[in-house]
């Protein structure tokens, strides 16, 4: 029902993409899904193509890659509207822990592996928290270091809080708190 309702916005933001930057329209990258399957997970395209990013490199922190749309399709998080797509295939929800990359979940196997005993989503607590995960690693001297020192053993965290405490309670309240975010 999203889906269809989200149509117009879609619409648009494919043409800006078109107008702006061309083809693809979409980014599509391998992601570690429910016990521990792999998935294209689909974004609008933001950056400027660069093939070894759908393999998983790493880039964070590199923001001359990303397009003039592309700067406002991510602040206002429109890039990740075709990740429903993925919810109506089954590989994600719409609420639960983040899915990543090959290369980061085999750097914390044993945690990941009880994270991935449900379904990967959208949004979660971690998403809110890390909103401005891009500009934290643009400031670092070193983003990758950062990235799995720092940050994604905090996203780990959340992401084992909301396996242990998920409830739809407990969603809406996510749900809302990242459309706060969004629009903060």
């Amino acid at each position: 029902m999203g889906l269809l309702f989200l149509i117009p916005v879609f619409v648009f933001v494919i043409i800006c993409i078109l107008i702006t930057d061309g083809l693809p329209i979409f980014f599509l990258q391998l992601r570690v899904g429910r016990n521990g399957k792999l998935f294209r997970l689909y974004k609008f395209r933001s950056m400027k193509n660069y093939n070894s990013a759908s393999e998983g490199a790493f880039d964070a922190g590199d923001g001359s890659r990303i397009t003039n749309i592309g700067k406002i399709i991510r602040k206002t998080k429109l890039d990740e509207l075709p990740q429903l797509i993925n919810v109506l295939k089954g590989d994600m929800s719409l609420v639960g822990p983040r899915p990543e990359v090959k290369k980061w979940v085999d750097e914390f196997p044993e945690r990941w592996r009880y994270i991935h005993t449900i379904r990967p989503g959208i949004t979660d607590p971690a998403s809110v928290k890390f909103r401005n995960e891009e500009y934290i690693l643009q400031a670092s001297t070193n983003p990758e270091k950062t990235y799995r020192q720092e940050i994604l053993p905090q996203k780990l965290t959340l992401y084992e809080d909301y396996v242990n405490s998920n409830s739809l309670m407990g969603d809406f309240k996510i749900i809302l708190a990242t459309f706060i975010a969004i629009f903060k």
